[in-house]
Formats: C-alpha cells, sequence, structure tokens
C-alpha cells in the first residue's frame, strides 16, 4: 500500500489524501486540461498492485474564474 501511495502521489498534479486498511485511496488530480487527468487516470490504473480507478468527481473551469470574488450570501448583513 505505500509503494503505491507514493507512486500515486509522484504523479504530476496528484495527491493522495488517504486510505483505508481494505485498501481504498482518496486521490485528486488537478490539470488544465480534461484531457490530461485522463492520461493521469491511465498513468494511475497502470501502477503495480492497483486493481481499479474510479473518477467520483471531475469539476473544470478557467483559471481566471479563480480570480472573481464570490458573495457570502450567508452575510445577514446584506440588504435583500
Amino acid at each position: 500500500m505505500a509503494r503505491v501511495k507514493q507512486a500515486l502521489a509522484a504523479l504530476p498534479g496528484a495527491q493522495v489524501h488517504g486510505s483505508s486498511a481494505e485498501g481504498r485511496i482518496v486521490l485528486t488530480l488537478e490539470a488544465d486540461r480534461s484531457s490530461h487527468v485522463a492520461d493521469q487516470l491511465h498513468a494511475a490504473q497502470s501502477i503495480p498492485d492497483v486493481v481499479s480507478i474510479a473518477l467520483v468527481y471531475q469539476h473544470h473551469e478557467h483559471a481566471d474564474s479563480l480570480n472573481e470574488e464570490i458573495p457570502d450570501e450567508t452575510d445577514s448583513s446584506r440588504v435583500h
């Protein structure tokens, strides 16, 4: 398990968040294109002793949107 987690963490844009005693691993993959994430998934699946990979959630947005301010809708001082 330690060798698999180390190999996964070595993938570009990858971060291992945790694992279970049963051998499940939580991994985040980040890339600038969806096709790069697909390449990362393929590379992860090719690591020895990895049985399967399941994409649970995928999110994509342009990097420019990360600079946008998001209003706090829970702010009770705002007038509606």
